[in-house]
């Protein structure tokens, strides 16, 4: 039985109110595949008696539930290719030679999901800068979901997760096999500390970071909130750091503290006051 007009209007407030996004006439199917099971895990047949269960309480794992069965995961190994290079050959390398002395780098995930795009940036590290054993790395990963930060923090993928994206030499070198799942090796899993946030809150004391990677989500988000978000971005950032979004996001008309920096195929936004940072980068 489809849900009613109140319910869809119901859940679409609750999303938004607990993680800004946004939820448009047209996604009812969405609700619903998403959201059923969940209910009938909970005991009830339909979402409308769901619904109604949930708005006469208070905020409780019910809705907390909701809102992350809401939230898209959507990720792989080494998505969009181009971030990843830009890192290697441009941006890693300058903060390596800026940042000798101290030998300190602090990195951000944000809505790091199951946890691919943080293992593949620790495993770009590993692979490329054998320098860095000798550095202090503080390496965050955060996700508003409780739920899939365990799955991160497990490290264990099937095999179609680590098809998706991941080089074989790397599948060798840094997984086991486990059944019929990969468990990333503990040298791997243990560079990365996972956190739980939520990006429309506030934010807790975070070390300043020399690379921010929020990648595929402030397209999910109004423009208030995009600009918030980014300006908080910059409140975490050393102003000579690097920040990384998804290919169709830009800080451009949201917030022009930042401006673009093309790295061969891939972009990084930086503040405008840097100094000394990569301004372009072009493979010969």
């Amino acid at each position: 039985m489809a849900m009613t007009a109140k319910t869809f209007e119901y859940f679409c407030q609750l999303v938004l109110t607990r993680s800004a996004i946004v939820l448009e006439a047209g996604k009812e199917y969405l609700v619903e595949s998403r959201l059923l099971p969940l209910a009938k895990l909970h005991g009830f047949s339909t979402l409308d008696e769901f619904a109604a269960a949930m708005s006469g309480t208070m905020f409780n794992t019910m809705h907390r539930q909701t809102v992350e069965a809401m939230t898209t995961n959507e990720t792989s190994f080494f998505r969009d290719i181009h971030p990843f290079e830009a890192l290697k050959k441009a941006i890693i390398p300058e903060i390596l030679a800026r940042k000798s002395a101290t030998k300190q780098l602090n990195i951000w995930c944000a809505a790091a999901s199951s946890g691919q795009e943080p293992y593949t940036v620790a495993m770009l590290l590993r692979e490329n800068f054998p320098e860095l054993r000798s550095w202090k790395i503080t390496f965050i990963a955060t996700d508003l979901s409780s739920a899939i930060l365990a799955k991160a923090r497990s490290g264990r993928y099937t095999q179609l997760e680590v098809n998706r994206g991941l080089p074989a030499p790397l599948l060798v070198k840094y997984f086991t096999k486990d059944g019929t799942e990969w468990q990333i090796k503990d040298e791997i899993r243990n560079m990365v500390e996972f956190r739980e946030l939520n990006l429309i809150e506030k934010w807790p004391a975070m070390p300043v970071f020399d690379i921010v990677m929020i990648r595929n989500v402030l397209i999910y988000f109004d423009v208030a909130t995009k600009k918030n978000i980014l300006r908080n971005v910059r409140q975490v950032m050393s102003p000579q750091g690097y920040l990384m979004l998804g290919s169709a996001e830009t800080t451009m008309a949201l917030d022009d503290a930042f401006e673009r920096v093309q790295i061969d195929k891939g972009i990084a936004y930086r503040q405008t006051r840097a100094t000394g940072a990569v301004r372009s980068y072009a493979a010969a």
